[in-house]
């Protein structure tokens, strides 16, 4: 299946077409075209829909238990966090697993990082 982005696109103000390119919103990379004569862009309508998505549960807070497992404690991560970050991550095809990174970032403070693309996870303490 092809997509609408494999198509030229024509700038409705100028009759340009319009070149493809990168628009980040809100820490995410959105795959865009851009006009070069108005600077109008057009992000794509799926990555649209991921940056809602990420915005409806970026703001909530989720409650979650501590369990022993063994000798460790583990938490639950709420399936609509780890749905989401399947989604994110598809083109990549890595495994949930593979990409998430704990902190100890201040006292009674505990982070989780993911990776980014590349692989290369994020330093804590910067």
């Amino acid at each position: 299946m092809s997509d609408i982005f494999d198509a030229k696109i024509i700038c409705k103000k100028c009759d340009v077409e319009m070149k493809l390119g990168i628009a980040e919103r809100g820490g995410l990379q959105l795959r865009a075209v851009k006009c070069t004569s108005c600077g109008d862009t057009i992000i794509h309508p799926a990555d649209l829909n991921n940056l809602n998505h990420y915005n409806n549960i970026r703001n909530k807070t989720f409650t979650v238990k501590l369990r022993m497992v063994g000798n460790s404690h583990a938490i639950s991560i709420p399936k609509e966090i780890v749905e989401f970050m399947n989604e994110m991550q598809n083109a990549v095809q890595k495994h949930t697993s593979d990409m998430v990174r704990l902190g100890f970032e201040d006292f009674g403070r505990l982070s989780l990082k993911f990776m980014d693309e590349m692989g290369e996870e994020e330093e804590y303490g910067k």
